[in-house]
């Protein structure tokens, strides 16, 4: 399917998938025996003679998809190219991605992720098994970063701070979220989005990972965040975003501090609350967000960091603090605009009285 295409979602019995997002056994993923045999795979020699193709003399011939936004149809796996053809050039896009003892998840993540990225990196958080080595050995231009505290928000504002593309996707490690659908999230961003965010509870989107649990305290801690700072956000804690680059000092995370590395000590947002830290400063920020639907599929390998009741309280005091905060910030700006603007209403009335008082100024009731 080729991005713009209009598609129809349906449950499948299979695993509840929106139709389209083929369940890990599919010969679509590279965990399956088959996978390489699909007509649709590059190494396949019936690839380049597909209509879609561009090499093919066909393809310029095939009829145009219906227009569409790209980012409306989250779920569905982008045919290459990944990035449909536009008339000015696509921005360089960077991919962030923190790892903790993912080696054995990154080749799926890594087959998934659309060409034309401008670059891929890997912010590890000192794994011990081969992450590092095997993110090398399946894409050499990988650039690999350490964090130089502990928890994925350091790892975020570590990547944030070394990339050098246009725009930053953020995409986690063990698989939950679909790459492909970066090529999603950058059209959000080029129609005029500042912020492209990431939801499952919009349509296309899903989860075949959240619990009730979860899903309920999500929907409680989006609905209080959305009361404070007047906004819209339907799925506060996922961390699926893009965004452009010259936006992160919004986010104000710390990726400088005398903390010594390997202590186990956090600061502000090097945690899991890092994305409902984000999201909040964007909103305060006043910048343009758009959601795009997305499709979380469970944890491939291994067992997630996140802990459901600790870190849901995490989330909780980060937006009650961060709306102190902003208020408190708002203060001190008012404050501090009142205060200069005495002083300088105080020079200039000091700076009148000098000038009358030596004779350059005339005196009230006489002529200059």
């Amino acid at each position: 399917m080729t991005i713009g295409e209009d598609t129809d979602f349906a449950e499948t019995p299979a695993r509840g998938l929106p139709l389209g997002v083929p369940p890990r056994s599919d010969p679509g993923y590279p965990s399956d025996p088959g996978y390489g045999t699909d007509p649709g795979y590059r190494s396949d020699p019936g690839y380049r003679s597909d209509p879609g193709y561009r090499g093919n003399p066909a393809y310029r011939r095939a009829p145009a998809p219906a227009p569409a936004p790209a980012y409306g149809l989250a779920g569905a796996r982008p045919a290459v190219p990944a990035f449909p053809a536009r008339p000015q050039p696509w921005p360089k896009v960077s991919v962030v991605i923190p790892t903790l003892n993912e080696a054995r998840n990154l080749p799926h993540v890594f087959a998934e992720l659309p060409p034309g990225l401008h670059e891929v990196i890997i912010v590890d958080g000192n794994s011990v098994d081969d992450t590092v080595a095997t993110a090398r050995r399946l894409r050499p231009d990988v650039r690999i970063i350490q964090q130089n505290r502990c928890g994925k928000g350091n790892a975020l504002a570590c990547g944030f701070a070394a990339a050098t593309g246009d725009i930053i996707a953020m995409v986690d490690a063990d698989g939950s979220a679909d790459p492909a659908e970066i090529p999603q999230f950058i059209q959000a961003l080029l129609d005029g989005a500042d912020f492209a965010k990431g939801t499952r509870f919009a349509a296309g989107g899903g989860s075949s990972d959240i619990t009730r649990l979860r899903r309920l305290g999500n929907r409680i801690l989006s609905g209080l965040v959305n009361t404070l700072c007047r906004t819209q956000y339907s799925d506060l804690c996922y961390g699926y975003n893009a965004f452009w680059r010259h936006h992160v000092p919004v986010f104000g995370l710390q990726t400088e501090s005398d903390v010594p590395h390997g202590d186990g000590t956090r600061l502000w947002g090097d945690g899991f609350e890092v994305e409902t830290l984000i999201n909040i400063r964007v909103a305060q920020a006043g910048l343009t967000v758009t959601e795009v639907a997305s499709y979380e599929h469970s944890r491939i390998h291994g067992v997630s960091n996140l802990r459901a009741t600790s870190d849901g309280w995490r989330v909780l005091r980060t937006i009650f603090a961060e709306h102190y905060y902003h208020h408190q910030r708002q203060k001190a700006q008012r404050t501090l605009a009142q205060r200069t603007l005495a002083q300088r209403t105080l020079a200039q009335r000091t700076l009148a009285q000098s000038k009358l008082a030596q004779g350059t100024l005339p005196s009230p009731g006489r002529e200059a």
